[in-house]
């Protein structure tokens, strides 16, 4: 048996994708993002939440695990789902945590979880030349680390045709989503070009679309690699499993947004930039961007 571990802002995706699987609902750590803050700033007001969350992690996984007999675990991510009585892996991309001038202390923290673990997976390329993440994936002093390669949920499309040029990838934690979900479509509704939104919420929207403008709501996996290999230009945030996505399909051609104050999306935009020849802009500077032309 297959058990996942879902929150509301996954239960949605979980369902697409495995609806025979048994899900179990989990507290999610609800990180909130600020223009005004730099995640590693919140992330220390937060802390002592973040625990406690981790705490009740702990506790949850070992009734899971006496009552469904669980033999290994599979942590994205999650600090807390280790337990000394069964494998547990912990699966991430960033083994070397980017936070300013806390990156010391955080990485401290962040090996000391990740050595409650008896193996650790990366998604992506072990080798410099090749790799996604930059430093972000690289290891230099843990052991049991296995490099999975990148991975992807969407699919490979057979026929591609030019429908968009471009598509706007909206994902990440609110309100930073809907702020930037504001600017494009304003930008969108000045531009003449054929433009696609793809929304990764169903909430309604109220602003008014042009002609020109397409919005699409929580597209299935299918759908989305169809748009992305249909479109000329992808504009999204600069997190991993975007990325990850658009090197599986083969269309870097990408103008990133990273999350303002996180550190991580910053890094990963830069070095997309140098290593793929992305377009980088930060979420203040839009405003007076010429975006669609």
């Amino acid at each position: 048996m297959v058990i996942l571990g879902v929150t509301k802002t996954t239960v949605l995706i979980f369902n697409e994708e495995f609806p025979t699987f048994k899900k179990i609902d989990i507290e999610p750590y609800n990180i909130s993002y600020s223009q005004a803050f730099p995640l590693s700033i919140k992330l220390l007001f937060e802390a002592p939440r973040i625990l406690g969350v981790i705490k009740k992690e702990q506790q949850q996984l070992a009734k899971i695990i006496k009552e469904h007999q669980i033999d290994v675990v599979i942590s994205d991510n999650r600090f807390g789902l280790s337990n000394k009585n069964v494998e547990c892996i912990y699966m991430t991309h960033q083994l070397n945590i980017e936070a300013g001038v806390f990156s010391f202390i955080a990485n401290k923290i962040h090996h000391y979880f990740i050595k409650q673990f008896n193996s650790v997976w990366i998604p992506d390329y072990e080798d410099e030349e090749n790799c996604l993440a930059g430093k972000l994936s690289a290891n230099t002093s843990l052991k049991n680390v296995t490099y999975l390669g990148p991975l992807s949920r969407l699919q490979k499309v057979g026929e591609t045709k030019v429908e968009y040029d471009y598509l706007c990838l909206l994902s990440g934690p609110e309100p930073l989503r809907t702020e930037l979900e504001i600017i494009l479509i304003v930008k969108a509704n000045q531009s003449d070009k054929k433009i696609c939104i793809v929304r990764g919420t169903n909430l309604e929207h109220k602003s008014f679309v042009n002609k020109n403008l397409t919005i699409v709501d929580l597209p299935s996996a299918k759908e989305l690699s169809q748009f992305i290999c249909n479109s000329k230009t992808i504009v999204c945030r600069s997190g991993y499993s975007t990325l990850m996505d658009l090197h599986h399909l083969q269309n870097t051609n990408c103008i990133l947004i990273p999350t303002p104050g996180q550190h991580e999306q910053v890094y990963l935009a830069n070095y997309w930039e140098q290593k793929f020849g992305a377009k980088v802009i930060d979420q203040k500077d839009l405003a007076s961007f010429s975006l669609f032309n």
